[in-house]
């Protein structure tokens, strides 16, 4: 970590920001204009695209976590130092809420509703946290590969793309079922607003034990050394 501690939770709030209000403002206008507007490919694309720009923007300075599960996963990988976790999460949860806040403020209240994390159609509460949890590992096993493996190919050049890639694609296939948070602020910040807490648990308890899984397995598979101690 180059830049100092302030630094970098700055960053990380404002890349947080900049990536939920890119994602959140597609579940807005899909709300308030309807589906015509902007269709489920569409949210799809402003999260996971979102996630590139911001990490682009701001990752050189911050790492680009944008993620507890994330900070967690690379924490556990020994990639990202333990004592700077809580400082990240909250800078994270900090910079999502303030994109929530703007949706509240321009939008209609049904909007920051609409913002809430549910199981898809049928999918109980055990299978989204199962889904939750395997899509979050593989996301960090993927950040970690991309981002911090020399031995990888265009390792550190096509991150960003690659990174939101994978939340476009998981949005897409997954997100239907699930939920498709894969990050505990994304569905916090939106209940710290309208306190609807119902299945929030989910979206907490999932991508935290996946990052921190997927941090372990990518820990002793690919780096082929024992997790680091948090």
């Amino acid at each position: 970590m180059e830049h100092p501690l302030g630094v970098r939770l700055g960053a990380e709030a404002l890349g947080t920001f900049l990536f939920f209000f890119l994602g959140f403002s597609g579940i807005a206008v899909s709300t308030d204009f309807g589906p015509d507007a902007i269709g489920p490919l569409g949210v799809a694309f402003g999260f996971g695209l979102g996630l590139a720009l911001a990490i682009t923007a701001f990752g050189h300075l911050s790492g680009g976590h944008y993620n507890p599960a994330v900070s967690a996963g690379l924490a556990i990988a020994g990639k990202f130092p333990g004592r700077d976790v809580i400082p990240y999460w909250i800078a994270q949860l900090v910079g999502g809420f303030a994109a929530a806040l703007v949706m509240a403020l321009v939008y209609s209240s049904e909007v920051t509703n609409a913002l809430d994390t549910n199981p898809g159609s049928g999918i109980s509460d055990w299978a989204a946290l199962v889904l939750e949890l395997i899509a979050t590992g593989l996301f960090v096993m993927v950040i970690l590969t991309v981002a911090t493996d020399d031995r990888a190919a265009w390792k550190g050049v096509m991150a960003p793309l690659l990174i939101g890639l994978f939340i476009f694609t998981a949005a897409t296939t997954v997100g239907p079922a699930s939920g498709g948070s894969f990050n505990p602020a994304r569905s916090l910040d939106p209940v710290l607003y309208n306190q609807d807490w119902g299945n929030v648990w989910i979206y907490i308890v999932g991508p935290l034990a996946g990052g921190v899984l997927g941090g372990a397995l990518w820990a002793y598979l690919v780096a082929g050394r024992a997790p680091a101690r948090a």
